[in-house]
């Protein structure tokens, strides 16, 4: 992974990196930043999360980031 503090000098990264911090911590959250080598899947990536909570109005984020739990651990996810 790339460190947080090297992404503003990284092509790709840097035009991500203000969408992708987390406001109340100040740092990317491991399973964004494990795609730092491949800033196109990173993108893709924080596309498909931003699609699946905020794609319908008919769930809560609250709901949306439950079934996501209920769903990596029926996986056997440890994320």
């Amino acid at each position: 992974m790339v460190p947080d503090e090297q992404w503003a000098a990284m092509p790709g990264l840097a035009d991500q990196y203000e969408d992708l911090v987390d406001s109340e911590f100040g740092r990317i959250d491991n399973i964004m930043a494990i795609h730092s080598l491949n800033p196109a899947g990173l993108a893709a990536h924080n596309a498909l999360y931003i699609s699946a909570m905020t794609g319908t109005a008919t769930l809560r984020k609250v709901e949306r980031e439950l079934i996501a739990f209920v769903v990596s651990f029926e996986n056997h996810c440890h994320y």
